[in-house]
């Protein structure tokens, strides 16, 4: 009995400037593969559908446990990670293709910087410099513990970016990733001193007021984030900091 065969189709591209160009592959199936089992092929056996020799397909992993966010792309049309998504849950031929959000560097390598950016242009971390000399912080009650828990399980991983209608290369938006974690970080004790600042930043030309409650991201985030309950929280948060910013530092909640 002959092997079943799986056909894929990748959207590959030499470098950033060359065209975009489609590539056919068959490979032998096996039960339970995912994305990076498929990609890996190509490596082993550089050979397209028919019969021609080509270079390895680029793409980018890390983790395979859907916990660093590297191997996003677009699979049969949805944003998603390769190395959580199984080919027996989807239709043949499978489509890859590199997410359209970013500049493509190389086949489905992007440059997601735009990403990384943002979360510095929001302050997407806690500064500590000094304050562990001065023991321990205070505590998190443990009801905004859980809700932040679930904030802190971003993974950088783009594909909400690459959902969202808002984020382009005509926009400067900066995407629901770095709204939720402004959140996260203006919810921490410590984070909560440069609360102000995160929230000045969301109310620039690229923040929030770029959204357009579409809520793709929140149906596309592959860590169930509540992406949109953020984005709810930070457009109150901004309305009070532009009420306190008016009337002064007096105005009270």
């Amino acid at each position: 009995m002959a092997q079943e065969k799986l056909t894929f189709i990748v959207k590959r591209q030499d470098n950033p400037n060359a065209e975009p160009y489609d590539e056919t592959f068959e490979i032998n199936y096996r039960k339970n593969m995912n994305i990076i089992s498929v990609l890996m092929e190509t490596q082993k056996y550089p050979i397209t559908a028919n019969g021609k020799k080509t270079s390895p397909v680029n793409w980018e992993s890390n983790c395979l446990e859907e916990v660093c966010g590297a191997c996003s792309m677009v699979i049969n049309g949805e944003p998603r990670q390769a190395c959580s998504t199984l080919v027996d849950q989807l239709e043949q031929p499978i489509r890859i293709e590199p997410m359209s959000t970013f500049p493509v560097e190389r086949d489905l390598v992007v440059d997601r910087s735009r990403m990384f950016d943002s979360l510095k242009k929001v302050k997407a971390w806690i500064p500590i410099d000094g304050t562990h000399d001065l023991g321990p912080g205070p505590r998190m009650p443990e009801k905004k513990r859980q809700w932040a828990y679930e904030l802190s399980k971003c993974m950088t991983c783009g594909v909400c970016l690459e959902a969202c209608p808002n984020v382009n290369s005509d926009s400067d938006f900066i995407g629901p990733a770095a709204l939720s974690q402004a959140r996260l970080f203006n919810s921490h004790p410590t984070g909560e001193m440069n609360k102000s600042e995160r929230l000045e930043a969301l109310m620039e030309d690229g923040g929030i007021s770029g959204c357009g409650n579409s809520q793709n991201c929140v149906q596309v985030c592959p860590k169930g984030i509540p992406l949109t309950t953020s984005i709810a929280a930070m457009n109150r948060e901004t309305n009070i900091q532009s009420f306190k910013n008016f009337f002064g530092s007096d105005y009270a909640h």
